[in-house]
């Protein structure tokens, strides 16, 4: 999966980074040729913000649809300290997207927002509607295992992503952050399908960590910029052909990256 640009950088960070619609149908394309099978997709405003915008949205899919009608599209409900947990669900409600990635933290925060969570989830599960849990650390991992057996996320494997890197010191992930989750998992989760992003320089060491441990990965520009030899990436595709050879090297083909 590629996730090409993310809710916050902008060109000013790195002129190939898709924004417009068009910038990110053609990126899709790229990255598909490259080796993707999936695309994590953010829309941007007017001024070229995150906004969660199911007109926007829809335009996007259409485009995907028209330009690589065999790769998947998931797109995402990040809130970015902009939207509640109910406009989010609105989101979804209103686009009916085949797959999202949501928080759990963002979508159910507290006990007291079970209830409605509960309802959104067991509304996805009805619909369709795949569900990739954004886990940020071992204690996520956990409450996520602990809602599925009260029943407020639908029990069975799980679809996941493990985020390395997002709360550590200058957003730099290391291979060993992934040992923590993965611990976490183990007893919680029945043959989890989980994946893993990871922000800073270590990106490419960490998804080589995760495909070596049997996950799939997410690479491209929202979360790293950088190539495994710590060299500025010239494209999302470039960075998901790296990706690609190792998958390939580790025999870790088809629907791992």
């Amino acid at each position: 999966m590629v996730a090409p640009n993310g809710a916050r950088r902008t060109k000013a960070d790195h002129p190939a980074l898709p924004m417009t619609i068009d910038e990110i149908a053609q990126t899709a394309l790229a990255c598909h040729r490259a080796g993707a099978g999936a695309i994590h997709a953010h829309v941007r405003g007017a001024d070229g913000g995150h906004i969660l915008d199911a007109g926007l949205y829809a335009a996007l899919l259409e485009r995907l649809a028209e330009k690589v009608p065999d790769m998947a599209v998931q797109i995402s409900t990040e809130a970015v300290g902009l939207y509640s947990a109910p406009e989010q669900m609105q989101l979804v409600r209103t686009l009916r997207p085949k797959a999202i990635s949501a928080a759990l933290r963002e979508l159910c925060p507290t006990q007291a927002d079970e209830a409605v969570a509960a309802v959104f989830y067991a509304w996805c599960e009805r619909e369709g509607i795949d569900v990739q849990h954004i886990l940020y650390d071992a204690a996520d991992v956990g409450r996520l295992g602990e809602l599925m057996a009260r029943g407020v996320v639908p029990a069975g494997a799980p679809s996941v992503i493990y985020v390395l890197g997002r709360y550590s010191v200058n957003q730099e992930s290391t291979p060993d952050d992934l040992a923590s989750f993965l611990a976490a998992a183990e007893d919680l989760f029945e043959a989890p399908d989980w994946m893993v992003c990871a922000f800073g320089r270590g990106e490419t060491t960490c998804l080589e960590a995760a495909l070596r441990a049997g996950g799939k990965v997410r690479v491209g520009f929202e979360n790293s910029l950088w190539n495994a030899n710590g060299g500025t990436a010239a494209s999302n595709e470039g960075r998901v052909a790296e990706i690609h050879r190792i998958a390939a090297n580790l025999g870790r083909m088809g629907g791992t990256v």
